[in-house]
């Protein structure tokens, strides 16, 4: 059955077409609500807001019940110093302020700074360094800040106003203290590898040596008169990994020790329990298949193992460990088919699973142990929705708190009296709502987008159309697009869009960013749009995700091109103009449809492409294909650049040249290869632009390119 659900317009010949330049300099951006933070008393929280017209930044607080301001915190025009800051940070006791300024990205997720503290009882500014530093973190008692500098850790005195230097052997390329290198930061989703505990008396850190990892080097042209080599470390599948070590630092008696944890391969999270005597560790071997959680004792070092977890594929690392008072915790496994939250033991000893069913967790928010109650999202409601609801911690009394089709997600307040709803559907952009934890009742609105539904009426836009495809004897998650005003009795070509990279999902019901605005661009121009989840992506259990280990791009192109032949038998599809395509695992994806579906898909695009896995990087690649190694036949015989005189069709490949990620020498072996099979196409690429494309009126430079290849070639 179809479920018709999208952008809605009314029936008027004034009605509109959504052009690029509109979609990519922010007509139809949406209101969000501010990133805000609870306060420990639960009833209040603060957000930063800027003032652009006066150019002062404030922290303001606001009550949950009331959703009034009730005060200011702090603000940048009281300030002798500094005229702006980005972030903050407060103390445990929420009487210091650490303030992000001059903020500027290394990659991803890193970034450098100046910082500084406020003390909101003194009203007195401390600045942290006189160069800019990384991850920045209070003490327990706010009295300190550790914080990494050029690859060592130090810790900073506020009081005294000194510096001590904890570590002296961090070298860039070579030795990294503190912070992680590019492959877990990439890969592992963390910069800050490093930790308190929660008395201030340790702490853990993480030592990255990777002088036997292999360098990679990218050309940045700039504006000057000679590029630039920008030189990293980059270990691709196969080769050489950082050896990481976990060591800790006594501050009372400055001494410093390595931990010792049996010479683990990776080493992708550590936490504190709530003792402060005692450290969790989660190491994980090299193919990513057994991992492993530690308890440490920070007395002596001495480690005990607490559970461990094996997989047949890999498992995945998540932030969803929480130690509860006593130090039992919820950790989340798939170890029954479906990813669920599960009860341990202070030893580790599982005491019951605490969610189960034939859905997934796709987030847990925390538990409030004086209702005993576990909060968490999930997929209960479909696979393409989320909703929120509450357990206790023995599986039993679930609640339904927000379950309406769409995308539902929750932010709680410090003691689980409130949490704010974010919601969207692909009719209804963002909404945000105030509603009581234990009853999930909506105490009020807060924000919402009336206005942009009024604005987009103006607009020609269509239904974004739900359904499932059965493919490969699989029902696959589709959502299709058709013009506005469509005729079932014409033929129309058929545009489609996927990722496909594993547990990803392109086809959800929530409301569409910048791409989906671009599609109803194009249907308005007489394009059905469709995009289909194949095998191999998430949230319909692990057997249906995993199954695509060893084989990257096997079973999702066979995906792909079946779909593409059976809405082609559509009556209302010319089976002659059937396009593809895809960003980064996306573009892998299209290459590689375009040339084994040479019969099936008559053009393709392809943007920032893996052309090879034995090109990407250690911890992605050899999480679902082992190394180069192990499985040379899984690396080369789904790699397009080895059989580039399959291509037919019409192709666009895209890539910047200052990717760090899915690096440029991707497409160039592809166009060698190409070349060199006398086949022609299109291509560009974008200087020193790194894998997202953007800056200035890129955006708009490289839609309407693509818009115009559609309309030449489909």
């Amino acid at each position: 059955m179809l479920l018709a659900v999208g952008f809605i317009s009314s029936v008027s010949a004034q009605e509109k077409k959504i052009t690029i330049d509109e979609i990519y300099k922010g007509a139809f951006r949406t209101e969000r609500l501010d990133a805000l933070q609870s306060l420990k008393n639960g009833k209040q929280y603060t957000i930063l807001n800027r003032n652009r017209a006066v150019g002062s930044v404030t922290i303001d607080k606001y009550d949950y019940a009331t959703q009034q301001k009730v005060g200011t915190i702090l603000s940048s025009s009281d300030l002798d110093g500094i005229n702006n800051f980005s972030s903050y940070q407060f103390s445990k006791d929420e009487t210091k302020l650490l303030l992000a300024t001059e903020v500027e990205p290394i990659f991803r997720r890193s970034k450098l700074g100046i910082f500084y503290v406020y003390d909101s009882s003194t009203k007195k500014l401390t600045k942290v360094s006189d160069t800019k530093i990384q991850e920045p973190t209070l003490s327990p008692s706010g009295n300190q800040v550790a914080f990494v500098s050029e690859n060592n850790l130090y810790l900073f005195d506020i009081a005294s106003g000194t510096t001590e230097q904890l570590t002296t052997d961090g070298v860039k390329n070579k030795i990294i203290n503190g912070v992680t290198d590019w492959v877990y930061e990439e890969e592992f989703a963390f910069v800050r590898a490093f930790a308190w505990n929660a008395d201030g008396t340790k702490i853990a850190f993480l030592r990255f040596d990777e002088t036997m990892v292999p360098e990679f080097s990218m050309d940045v042209y700039g504006t000057g008169l000679y590029q630039k080599p920008h030189v990293f470390k980059y270990p691709k599948a196969g080769e050489e990994n950082a050896k990481v070590t976990l060591h800790m630092y006594d501050v009372k008696s400055k001494q410093l020790t390595e931990v010792a944890l049996g010479d683990p391969y990776y080493i992708p999270r550590i936490k504190w329990m709530n003792s402060p005597d005692y450290l969790s560790v989660q190491t994980i071997n090299r193919h990513q298949d057994h991992l492993k959680l530690h308890s440490v004792n920070a007395k002596d070092n001495s480690v005990s193992l607490l559970l461990e977890e094996k997989d047949a594929a890999y498992v995945d690392i998540t932030d969803n460990l929480t130690f509860l008072e006593d130090d039992s915790f919820i950790w989340t496994s798939e170890k029954d088919g479906y990813n669920h939250l599960y009860l341990h033991g202070q030893d580790g000893a599982l005491m019951n699973q605490i969610t189960q069913g034939p859905w997934e967790v796709t987030a847990y928010y925390g538990y409030d142990q004086n209702e005993d109650k576990v909060y968490y999202q999930s997929t209960e409601n479909g696979s393409i929705n989320r909703g929120v609801y509450s357990i206790e911690s023995n599986g039993k009394k679930k609640k339904a708190l927000v379950d309406k089709a769409g995308i539902s997600a929750a932010d709680f307040s410090a003691d689980f009296t409130y949490f704010i709803n974010s919601y969207s559907n692909a009719e209804e952009p963002y909404s945000y709502s105030l509603h009581k934890a234990l009853t999930g009742k909506m105490v009020k609105e807060i924000k919402n987008n009336r206005a942009l539904l009024t604005k987009l009426k103006g607009y020609e836009t269509s239904a974004k159309e739900f359904s499932t495809l059965t493919i490969n004897g699989n029902d696959l998650n589709m959502y299709m697009i058709k013009p506005k005003n469509f005729d079932a009795s014409k033929k129309y070509p058929l545009f489609m869009f996927q990722y496909s990279g594993p547990g990803s999902q392109s086809v959800s019901n929530r409301w569409g960013g910048a791409n989906d605005y671009w599609y109803q661009m194009l249907a308005a121009e007489g394009y059905v749009v469709v995009c289909v989840d194949g095998r191999g992506t998430g949230l319909k259990g692990r057997d249906f995700k995993k199954v695509t280990q060893k084989e990257l791009g096997k079973f999702e192109v066979e995906d792909q091109i079946a779909a593409a032949k059976k809405l082609s038998d559509l009556p209302y599809i010319d089976p002659d103009r059937t396009g593809i395509w895809g960003w980064s695992y996306g573009g892998f994806m299209a290459t590689n449809c375009i040339l084994k579906g040479n019969d099936t898909f008559e053009m393709a695009i392809a943007v920032a492409p893996v052309t090879s896995w034995r090109f990407y990087d250690t911890i992605y690649t050899e999480r679902y294909m082992q190394t180069p190694q192990e499985n040379a036949s899984g690396y080369d015989d789904n790699s397009p650049f080895n059989y580039p005189e399959l291509l037919k069709g019409k192709y666009l490949l895209i890539h910047g040249s200052g990717d760090d990620n899915v690096h440029v020498q991707n497409s160039m072996r592809m166009i060698e290869a190409l070349v060199q099979a006398n086949k022609q196409f299109d291509w560009a690429i974008y200087p020193d632009k790194n894998h997202s494309i953007y800056g200035g009126n890129t955006r708009i430079q490289l839609y309407q390119k693509m818009t115009n290849f559609i309309k030449e070639n489909l």
